[in-house]
């Protein structure tokens, strides 16, 4: 038996004003009228049935996320009581599979990537399930080959080829300087961590257990409730809070004696900013990225123009810039800026407390 965890829990503060603390950006209907959650949940198709499908997302928009997902049981929506990051969810997942079964194999994938063909990613999907089922000891992850020095990203070392897309990883790099991201372009033997990975649910109970022990000795009446058939939600509030807050890379993946890699050979894009729709939305020509209802543009070239609700968005004589309108706010700000809104979201909640963030 396979089963998919999709990790739907950040708020995308990079997409503010539309992004909120209680709408994350994986709700946000950007792509052909279509949410990231939603893309996510389809690339899947074919892989998985709906039925062993895992998302498990923040408690104060599971609902939301519920609604956006008919085709899941109400089950399979899972609410953290707060982020403890990808380590405590991972840990929450694979005691909720070993539940069901805990011999099957457990793949983990991220709600906030357009990747495409869908068709080359069940390809490399499958290759990582066969990698994980045959070398069973392994924890498997998914690397897509870097295109540019990102500094943003972390990167997996690989030394050892299997052959058929299957390497094995020596070391990984977190969000390294230009330099070294230039080395590592350069070299051949690194690639983008994409935070996709396949192992068998026993190899990484296993692998908590053992560099996460607290964590994951914790989470063992959520096991058992689970089993019981019994809701895990008011044990979750009970234990979850406490969870270290850690990544899977720092707290198993860095650590973990055998780690495989599968060469995701497919365009990977993450949609972690404005300016990244301009590669997954169609521009007009004169590059505008519009995703509005009512927009007119007159003299204007290379922006990101968002609306909601049919606002109208009447743009004239800017170039390279991003405006987007939500219900009670609107950014104005460059492009080359955007990677500062973390920055302003910090300075809304100090002036206003959560009223916009």
């Amino acid at each position: 038996m396979r089963y998919a965890v999709i990790l739907a829990g950040g708020a995308g503060k990079r997409l503010w004003p539309l992004s909120r603390l209680n709408r994350p950006k994986q709700l946000l209907p950007l792509i052909e009228g279509k949410t990231l959650l939603t893309i996510a949940v389809e690339r899947l198709k074919g892989l998985f049935p709906p039925e062993n499908i895992l998302v498990i997302t923040n408690a104060e928009y599971a609902r939301q996320v519920a609604d956006a997902l008919p085709e899941l049981p109400p089950q399979n929506i899972v609410g953290e009581p707060e982020g403890r990051d990808t380590a405590a969810a991972i840990a929450l997942g694979a005691q909720l599979l070993a539940a069901r079964d805990a011999e099957a194999v457990m793949a983990v994938f991220t709600a906030d990537h357009v990747i495409r063909p869908q068709r080359e990613f069940a390809r490399c999907v499958e290759r990582a399930i066969e990698a994980a089922t045959e070398h069973a000891d392994a924890l498997v992850t998914l690397g897509i080959r870097p295109t540019w020095p990102h500094t943003g990203l972390g990167y997996i070392h690989c030394q050892e080829e299997y052959g058929a897309g299957l390497q094995e990883v020596s070391g990984f790099k977190e969000k390294p300087s230009h330099q070294d991201a230039r080395k590592y372009v350069e070299s051949g033997k690194y690639y983008w961590n994409s935070g996709m990975f396949v192992w068998k649910i026993q190899t990484i109970l296993q692998s908590l257990k053992q560099f996460l022990p607290e964590t994951i000795a914790a989470l063992d009446p959520i096991r058992q409730a689970a089993a019981d058939g019994q809701d895990v939600a008011p044990l979750l509030a009970k234990i979850y809070p406490s969870l270290q807050k850690i990544s899977i890379d720092y707290a198993v993946m860095e650590k973990a004696p055998r780690v495989l890699m599968v060469e995701l050979t497919a365009e990977w894009l993450d949609i972690g900013s404005w300016p990244a729709l301009s590669d997954v939305v169609e521009n007009d020509e004169s590059g505008n990225v519009i995703v509005a209802k009512n927009a007119a543009v007159i003299d204007s070239g290379r922006n990101i123009i968002v609306s909601e609700n049919g606002h109208l968005l009447a743009v004239v004589g800017m170039d390279d810039c991003i405006i987007v309108h939500s219900g009670d706010a609107t950014l104005v700000c460059n492009k080359s800026d955007s990677q500062r809104l973390k920055e302003l979201v910090a300075l809304l909640e100090e002036k206003y407390g959560k009223k916009y963030t």
